[in-house]
């Protein structure tokens, strides 16, 4: 069995082949190609199987993620969309919560919907909460919305109705309609994408869906040739949101689901070895070319939720983006990665970020026309990258375009060295993520100083130990083949599927055959979306509900044992309930009544992969070639660091920072004092309570 994984990220495209049968491991990275990112995937396709004298013929199962979906949502270039939704509910999109998320702003802005108003039909209809039909389909009002939507030349067609949550037959009936009278236009039933009630979530999910369907699904097809041209005939996959994986034909119908499919996947990277090293609790940090990530991990387990929001207006403002109702990977992206751009601002400051140089241009170091000073070029000028050793040495870096574009940029300007202008950018880009995770990490009612740190992607590593101290995190991580970590999470995901349903009911009401009924249907619809080749005695279930104190406007989820009998159902909700309520808001209140608002079942198979064998049997000492001057972040001064070959260093033998470990796809710098060493899973760990010692 050979799988493997390919991740698009903003500036490069990441590559990990695993081979079952022998644990060989293979990885390649290559610059993403932004005007058609299949193509990326041919070049890193086509170099792997180059490797190995073959053709993609032996390659038995690829598993993709892409950016395609959010990117298409925040530049708007999704396809032309219509809504069809029940008289008197038209402007959901607008009225949204009725909230500010900004009380003193007065020029307040909220992201322009992705269905304009004369795109948003009404239909004579409307049901019950309870599913009943108050009035029934009015066939001739579908008839008039779907013509005056196929004259506006719509490529997608959402529809959205006021409770079809429970009870999806007028959705149904419209569906069939739509594909009657606008044979080749894309339909998306809000019934089908998200049965929960909450209106304005519901329509805001099914509409992104529908935006983003016919782009998604020219991109896959465009795929799919692409690698069977190759040879290509397996089976090829989707990374989700939620940490799993699914079919193609399951992301071409349900593109919202791979929203933000490359984060996800570097997270369960993350959670693999923090298992392996017996970590219980971690925080993944993932820093490429574009952004960086941060998400909490607790007992091998990346945390999920069901609130998210895109393209946002402000960047940390929530309630100023567009919801998307689906599980995620409990996660914080903010723009800081190693093509982030640094400028002075008016006010004669530094800034890093949030834009970034991308793939194209890129740096200035990167040779490609880039005159921006970036973090790229920052870390060159600060010793801590090898221009010769960048990618492998397949991709020479210019030294000396970096400090021109920092000195032209930043450092004349604002009257100092081009070393310190380096520093300046290196320290704020880090402040910058330190920030984030501490407010991250907080509102999960955690401390950053419990946790360790795993550090990937291809600036991670680089950035790690120095984000570390600022959090006052003690113990650093960094997986083998650290900057491909999330193509990596990819081969390790389970295939998975989420269900839900709303059942708003108070506790003390639930029944036993209330469960029974509610499991069983959601079961039947994930065997139904799980791919066909997954065996119904390999998947494994997560029930749960969402559940609050009566009149409260949040919900809680509360996790419902497999092992559990019904009788004792109701006591072990509230138990769960009140555990994660405490942990988040500080007290419970036991007097008070309970109501389910809806229940989650999530059905996973874990997928078998061989020991990956990350260390080098004939590895001895610490991997020692020489030394270079770089700054250290730790005593402020420049130092001379020991250059470490990650791939030389055995198993056990400790070495003492400054040093700079690297390897092809990714360089980690540890400052002063630190105590390393790497696993024996190929894990590099870094002890940073050293070097506090030493101050």
């Amino acid at each position: 069995m050979i799988t493997l994984g390919s991740d698009i990220g903003g500036t490069f495209t990441d590559f990990v082949e695993v081979d079952e049968s022998s644990g060989r491991v293979e990885v390649f990275k290559c610059l993403t190609t932004p005007e058609d990112p299949s193509l990326a995937i041919e070049i890193g396709v086509s170099e792997l199987t180059r490797r190995q004298g073959r053709t993609a013929a032996a390659i038995d199962v690829m598993i993709h993620g892409t950016t395609l979906v959010i990117n298409a949502v925040i530049e708007r270039k999704g396809a032309k969309t219509g809504l069809i939704t029940t008289r008197g509910f038209r402007d959901v999109l607008e009225i949204g919560r009725e909230k500010r998320f900004d009380a003193y702003d007065l020029q307040i802005e909220f992201p322009e919907p992705l269905v304009p108003r004369y795109l948003r039909m009404e239909v004579t209809e409307r049901l019950h909460a309870t599913g009943l039909v108050l009035e029934p389909l009015d066939e001739a009002t579908v008839r008039m919305a779907v013509e005056g939507l196929k004259a506006q030349g719509c490529e997608s067609i959402a529809v959205c109705l006021l409770h079809s949550y429970a009870n999806p037959a007028h959705e149904r009936r419209i569906g069939e309609l739509l594909r009657d009278l606008a044979p080749g236009v894309a339909i998306t039933l809000s019934s089908d994408v998200l049965p929960e009630m909450k209106e304005y979530e519901r329509t805001t999910t099914t509409v992104l869906n529908a935006y983003a369907k016919p782009v998604t699904s020219r991109y896959l097809t465009r795929l799919e040739e692409r690698v069977k041209t190759l040879g290509f005939s397996g089976e090829l996959l989707l990374m989700q949101s939620s940490g799993g994986i699914n079919s193609v034909g399951f992301a071409r119908e349900f593109p919202v689901q791979i929203i933000e499919s490359g984060p996800a996947a570097g997270t369960l990277g993350a959670a693999h070895f923090a298992r392996l090293a017996h970590l219980d609790k971690v925080l993944a940090f993932d820093m490429g070319g574009t952004t960086a990530k941060l998400a909490l991990v607790e007992n091998g387990k990346a945390l999920r939720t069901n609130d998210f929001e895109v393209a946002h207006v402000h960047r940390f403002k929530p309630g100023s983006g567009i919801p998307v109702r689906i599980p995620v990977v409990d996660l914080i992206e903010i723009g800081a990665g190693g093509g982030s751009i640094a400028r002075r601002t008016k006010v004669g400051t530094l800034q890093v970020g949030p834009e970034s140089s991308s793939a194209v241009p890129g740096p200035a170091c990167y040779g490609q026309g880039g005159t921006n000073p970036t973090v790229s070029d920052a870390d060159l000028v600060l010793g801590y990258l090898d221009a010769d050793h960048f990618l492998g040495g397949r991709m020479k870096l210019d030294k000396a375009a970096a400090e021109k574009a920092i000195k032209t940029v930043l450092a004349e300007p604002l009257g100092i060295s081009v070393e310190e202008a380096a520093f300046g950018i290196h320290a704020i880009v880090n402040e910058n993520m330190a920030s984030a995770a501490k407010a991250y990490v907080s509102a999960k009612g955690e401390n950053p100083r419990s946790c360790a740190l795993v550090g990937f992607g291809g600036a991670g590593p680089v950035h790690a130990c120095d984000l570390a101290a600022r959090l006052g995190i003690e113990t650093v991580l960094i997986p083998p083949r650290a900057g491909v970590a999330a193509a990596f999470g990819m081969i390790v995901a389970p295939v998975s599927y989420d269900a839900v349903r709303s059942r708003r009911v108070l506790l003390s009401h639930v029944t036993a055959e209330l469960l029974e009924q509610v499991q069983r249907e959601m079961a039947a619809e994930c065997v139904m979306r799980l791919p066909k080749t997954v065996a119904h005695g390999a998947i494994a279930y997560e029930f749960s509900a969402d559940m609050r104190y009566l009149g409260q406007g949040y919900d809680v989820a509360a996790l419902l044992p497999a092992d559990i009998s019904a009788a004792s159902a109701a006591n072990v909700l509230r138990a769960s309930f009140e555990k994660s309520y405490l942990k988040l808001y500080g007290r419970i209140f036991t007097d008070a009544p309970l109501e389910i608002m809806g229940f989650r079942l999530s059905a996973s198979a874990r997928r078998h992969v061989t020991d990956l064998g990350a260390i080098d049997a004939q590895a001895q000492g610490d991997g020692k070639i020489g030394s270079r001057r770089a700054f250290c972040s730790r005593t402020r001064s420049w130092m001379d660091f020991g250059i470490h070959r990650r791939a030389s260093i055995a198993p056990g033998v400790e070495f003492v920072g400054p040093a700079i470990v690297e390897e092809n796809e990714s360089t980690t710098v540890i400052p002063s004092g630190a105590l390393a060493h790497i696993d024996l899973h190929g894990s590099l760990i870094v002890k940073l309570s050293s070097a506090r010692k030493t101050r």
